[in-house]
């Protein structure tokens, strides 16, 4: 696993660092041959050893090496000066390279992130920008064995759950809503005092970041006050938590194997949501529900990015809970508890019906055009009454009136069902219907100045029936639109 040793037994010796990078590549599959691989180089230690040792490796992964690097504009004359040096190192090395500045700090004003989390969607959309230029699918970055041990505990600090103690892993998909990139990382097993040794033996001059000495970014925190203080009770606690990480690892693979196994049975997508069978997931284990909302939410979002263990705890919870309770999820995630389904989605998808606000009186006969409905109204005779679909209903014309209007809900409504014989609230009609809570607010309400005569989608009205003694029908049906 990252931080061991590899040993070349014919001679007896401790393998190179490019050996091992090698057999890390290899048994990761993460260089496919014949394409060309984009490679980020900030000019910083890790970034120049692992771009001299894939140049130095190119031959034997059968593989065309460019040079991605962003200026970020946040350091004026010393990041103009890495990006030079960057520049150069790829010259001296006979490799192209492509070096841009971006604005992070607009682009942070704009999309309300932190400074780094801005840097960080930035560089990532200007590495997928590169690699289309050069016709790769994935960017290899620096990432070292230490690395991923400062990615364990931040995601630890945070309150992560055991797929975060995984730190980072060999190969990650990075998603944005334009394009999506596969980052590749060869260096996973080596130390950062590796690279700083390598580039010394190998006389190669890297940059020095003097923002890696702040004290603001929680990575550097880690770096410089809690894994010093980790150590002086464990020395080895760095070989301890790479041992957490792997087996970490390990037990995910099984629990996404097993997730897999059951997806299809418990799973659907309805539109831009999730719907899960709630009587299929109470059956399941806890370790295995938790992690089939995750996955869920991975699906979904694309990613599990400010997912942390509390939020999945907050859904266990929910679950149990009387139909109607949300959960609020970060990335404007909504998980919904329903009568026998659990329902994950964005906010504004989470019902099917348009929004609805405001009074709109109908043309009858004639059509009339609301926000997210078409509605077709036609007079007719009791010949004509069909069976309709449940967004086209007909009506007593002489019990309903010609005018007619579309709401919403409002408080106090009371409706006599088809069938009944009392009125009953609607919000109760809603209930029993089992409409969910989400989608009540949206659902359209056709009244006279008397009473609601359809819950559009549900039921019509007892007392504006067709009987035998009708003489004119209305039909009205209802058609979303774009």
């Amino acid at each position: 696993m990252a931080g061991s040793k590899l040993f070349d037994f014919a001679q007896n010796k401790p393998a190179s660092l490019e050996e091992r990078v090698l057999a890390f590549i290899m048994q990761h599959s993460l260089v496919p041959g014949g394409q060309p691989l984009l490679v980020a180089v900030s000019g910083g230690p890790d970034s120049v050893c692992l771009l001299h040792v894939l140049v130095k490796l190119r031959t034997e992964l059968n593989t065309e090496i460019c040079v991605a690097h962003l200026d970020h504009g946040l350091r004026g004359a010393e990041s103009a000066a890495d990006a030079r040096h960057v520049a150069g190192l790829a010259k001296q090395l006979g490799v192209p390279a492509i070096v841009e500045q971006r604005d992070v700090k607009a682009y942070r004003a704009r999309a309300h992130l932190s400074l780094e989390e801005a840097a960080r969607v930035v560089r990532y959309g200007f590495f997928a920008e590169a690699a289309r230029k050069v016709g790769a699918d994935r960017v290899a970055v620096g990432h070292t064995a230490d690395d991923h041990v400062e990615t364990l505990l931040m995601h630890l600090v945070r309150g992560a759950g055991t797929r975060g103690l995984r730190g980072l892993q060999p190969s990650s998909l990075w998603r944005s809503p334009e394009s999506s990139l596969l980052v590749v990382r060869p260096l996973l097993p080596i130390r950062r005092e590796e690279t700083q040794s390598y580039c010394q033996a190998n006389r190669l001059m890297p940059r020095l970041d003097t923002t890696n000495l702040s004290m603001s970014p929680l990575r550097n925190r880690i770096r410089l006050q809690l894994l010093p203080l980790l150590q002086r009770y464990n020395p080895r606690i760095v070989d301890a938590l790479l041992r957490l990480a792997h087996i970490a690892s390990d037990e995910i693979a099984f629990l996404d194997d097993a997730v897999a196994a059951w997806w299809d049975r418990i799973v659907r997508a309805e539109g831009n949501a999730l719907v899960l069978s709630k009587k299929e997931v109470l059956q399941l284990p806890d370790a295995l529900r938790r992690h089939l909302l995750r996955a869920a939410i991975e699906r979904l979002a694309g990613d599990l990015k400010d997912i942390e263990a509390g939020h999945i705890e907050d859904m266990m919870t929910a679950m149990n809970k009387q139909a109607g309770k949300r959960i609020a999820l970060p990335g404007n995630l909504v998980f919904g508890v329903e009568y026998d389904r659990y329902v994950l989605a964005q906010e504004a998808a989470l019902s099917p019906l348009p929004p609805l606000a405001g009074e709109f009186p109908l043309n009858i006969p004639g059509e009339t055009l609301i926000p997210g409905w078409r509605v077709e109204t036609a007079i007719n005779g009791p010949e004509r009454v069909s069976q309709g679909d449940s967004f086209t209903a007909f009506f007593d014309l002489a019990k309903t009136g010609e005018w007619l209007v579309v709401r919403t809900r409002r408080r106090g409504d009371r409706f006599q069902p088809l069938g009944m014989a009392q009125p009953k609230k609607l919000g109760e009609f809603m209930i029993d219907s089992k409409i969910p809570q989400a989608w009540r607010p949206h659902v359209p309400i056709v009244a006279s100045r008397q009473q609601i005569v359809w819950v559009v989608g549900w039921r019509i009205d007892e007392r504006v029936k067709v009987t035998e003694s009708t003489r004119q029908v209305l039909r009205l049906r209802f058609e979303q639109r774009g």
